[in-house]
């Protein structure tokens, strides 16, 4: 009895049927049924199946003799003899990178490389080369799948995934390989890492949110010096951080990668959420206010311009041979006059005698830590070993690390 093709076991049973009567005579009630089936199973096939559809072995291999090519001139589409050797007798699955080479170079569809009728390469990612992500790194630390695979050959595959769990990487990548320009940006920074990093604190931020919309403006040298009064007790940076939340600010902390040279980050997500991210690099009870304040201030002065990433390395404000950026000094301003006043400084007999009993004074009539008096000293005698014991080394990273 014929019957219409469903699924597989019918194909598999009417092409078993065609072959027992694929002789029948002309005219024959066989040969009727032949002809029947014959058209039953092209229907399904146009359908179904990808007739003559090579392996990926197959379209190497024909399109290597239609080329003329030998296994060696195939090294730098795959990347080594061994894998070029692995790919041809079917051993190795080819990644992505090497299937764009392949189609590029050799022509081999998508279709064929993906064994997949129907599908394409997913787009690639602002033309980066994802095997220079500090991919290594990245995989130690659970950022990425990594284990078990060639992490440089299957690079795209494997940080895909990462990037969609921040949203997508265009509204990162751009603006860090354009900020390289800057003067405040370390010679020696990788910006791979600084994108992976970057986007590490969005994933952060969207797995950890706040409660709270931002309202754009909230932040300003009133804002700021009712922040800074924080700053007088040992839990102040968390209750500095509950009360950003409370404004719609995430503060997120992830240690920085290797050759990132990051003290902090202000950023607006795709999805304008303001997010601060610092590193801690520096466990010091001055530095963290200052970074802290220094990345509000982006906020408060720039974010309105349309800037909406800013990454700082403040170690370079330190440096006499800097060159001037003019967002980062009005940062720095902002920054040192919320935390603690010029003319208060300039008043105080601290700015000529930098004791620890000025120190002390001082803070106490601003109602501040007193590190941030030591650190300011610091800074404007050009003295990094003065009041060293009072800047509140190690005191930072125990109250956000678990």
């Amino acid at each position: 009895m014929i019957k219409i093709i469903k699924n597989q076991r019918d194909y598999e049973a009417a092409l078993e049927r065609i072959d027992q009567i694929i002789d029948s005579e002309p005219g024959s009630e066989e040969a009727d049924e032949l002809e029947v089936l014959g058209l039953l199973v092209s229907d399904y096939e146009d359908s179904n199946v990808i007739i003559g559809s090579p392996t990926i072995p197959e379209a190497v291999k024909f399109e290597m003799d239609r080329l003329g090519l030998s296994q060696k001139d195939l090294i730098p589409f795959i990347g080594s003899r061994s894998k070029v050797s692995e790919i041809l007798s079917g051993k190795l699955q080819p990644s992505l990178r090497m299937m764009r080479a392949l189609n590029k170079h050799l022509g081999i569809a998508a279709e064929v490389l993906l064994q997949d009728p129907a599908a394409s390469f997913p787009a690639q990612q602002v033309s980066l080369d994802c095997a220079k992500f500090p991919l290594k790194e990245m995989a130690k630390r659970k950022w990425i799948d990594g284990p078990g695979k060639n992490l440089e050959d299957y690079a795209e595959e494997i940080v895909r995934p990462f990037f969609e769990k921040a949203g997508g990487i265009t509204s990162v990548a751009e603006p860090v390989f354009r900020s390289t320009r800057s003067p405040r940006q370390n010679a020696r920074r990788d910006p791979y890492a600084v994108i992976a990093w970057c986007l590490r604190l969005i994933i952060m931020s969207r797995e950890n949110p706040v409660d709270t919309s931002y309202k754009p403006g909230i932040v300003d040298m009133e804002f700021m010096r009712h922040l800074a009064k924080f700053s007088s007790v040992p839990s102040g940076p968390i209750a500095a951080v509950e009360f950003l939340a409370q404004h719609g600010i995430n503060v997120v902390f992830e240690d920085q990668l290797s050759k990132c040279y990051i003290d902090g980050v202000a950023m607006m997500t795709s999805d304008d959420k303001p997010v601060i991210g610092m590193t801690l690099r520096f466990d010091r009870i001055d530095n963290f206010w200052f970074c802290l304040f220094h990345e509000l201030a982006h906020i408060a002065q720039h974010f309105k311009l349309g800037d909406l990433l800013f990454i700082d390395d403040l170690s370079l404000k330190e440096n006499s041979g800097e060159k001037k950026d003019v967002k980062e000094i009005e940062a720095d301003d902002m920054a040192e006059e919320a935390l603690l006043p010029v003319s208060e400084w300039d008043r105080h007999p601290i700015s000529h005698n930098p004791s620890v009993e000025n120190m002390l004074d001082l803070s106490s009539q601003l109602k501040i830590n007193p590190a941030i008096v030591a650190g300011r000293a610091r800074y404007k005698f050009n003295n990094y070993r003065l009041l060293a014991r009072h800047v509140g080394h190690n005191q930072i990273r125990k109250l956000f690390k678990a």
